[in-house]
């Protein structure tokens, strides 16, 4: 955004472009010529400069709006929700993800998507009031205690979304998700608490933004694409082998067909028209014989 220090510095050098324009152009600048100009780049800056602080209110009327429905944890967890069924409904089709709806042993995950490994769950309920007080604060104590806090929520959410998704042997994958809709506070716990989340990862729950859930969704949707296509070569492979079969039966028929009757036939049909012959040879030297 265009600051009014940027607004200013834009005024004089206008100014400064018009009394050199004068100067060259008539070899003086007359008292009059500078308040005429000055008059009408005054104006113009006031004009911007009150367009410039409507548009800096709209802005700090929609932060406070924001910042408010983001510190009451159920609007905050609302918004990750839309912000994370977004995302799915951007880069997957229906049938490969679902919102809120039960997966396993009544359990009801924000979201999930369906992968060749078994079922994703992704919960999108992030603990971060303290997170937001420790970047509010500005006493290094309580920012250290607040920390402390906040990864200790962290750990415990966690802990949940361990002990309530990653279940393989119910349908799950080995892994889930747990989405923070905020890149900020991702980059804060990769700085700040990497070995944490190595730690959960290696338990199968991968912290992620929107950007490196984005990125993964990429690799699963390449995932089952590859998986589609092997089935559908295996499909392919089937219809050709009975196929084959098919065929083998058919082969089998006509040769038997072939070899007996067909050819039996051809040999009868031979020595019926043998006979015939000598039957009608017999017929047309009789028929000579009556004429004489």
């Amino acid at each position: 955004m265009v600051s009014i220090t940027d607004v200013l510095l834009g005024v004089i050098i206008i100014l400064l472009l018009i009394l050199l324009y004068l100067v060259f152009k008539r070899g003086k600048v007359e008292p009059k010529d500078i308040e005429s100009a000055f008059l009408g780049v005054w104006k113009d800056l006031d004009e911007r400069i009150g367009r410039l602080e409507t548009y800096a209110q709209d802005i700090r009327e929609h932060h406070r709006a924001l910042e408010q429905m983001l510190r009451t944890p159920s609007e905050r967890a609302s918004f990750g929700e839309i912000a994370l069924e977004q995302i799915l409904s951007d880069q997957l089709p229906p049938d490969m993800f679902g919102i809120r709806k039960t997966v396993f042993e009544g359990k009801k995950p924000d979201a999930y998507i369906k992968s060749t490994v078994g079922i994703i769950c992704i919960d999108s309920k992030f603990p971060l009031e303290n997170y937001e007080k420790m970047m509010r604060t500005e006493n290094p104590e309580e920012k250290k205690n607040l920390k402390k806090q906040f990864l200790d929520n962290v750990k415990a959410h966690l802990d949940k979304i361990a002990s309530d998704y990653v279940c393989p042997q119910k349908g799950s994958a080995e892994f889930a998700f747990a989405f923070i809709p905020s890149e900020s506070v991702y980059y804060f716990l990769v700085t700040e608490a990497y070995h944490l989340l190595r730690e959960y990862a290696a338990r199968g729950v991968q912290v992620v933004s929107p950007l490196t859930l984005s990125h993964k969704i990429e690799l699963i949707k390449a995932g089952v694409h590859a998986q589609r296509l092997s089935e559908q070569a295996e499909r392919v492979r089937k219809d050709l082998a009975m196929l084959s079969k098919q065929f083998s039966e058919m082969d089998e028929l006509w040769r038997v067909f072939y070899e007996t009757h067909l050819r039996n036939a051809a040999k009868k049909a031979e020595e019926l028209n043998v006979t015939y012959n000598r039957l009608r040879e017999e017929f047309d030297r009789i028929s000579r014989l009556s004429g004489d």
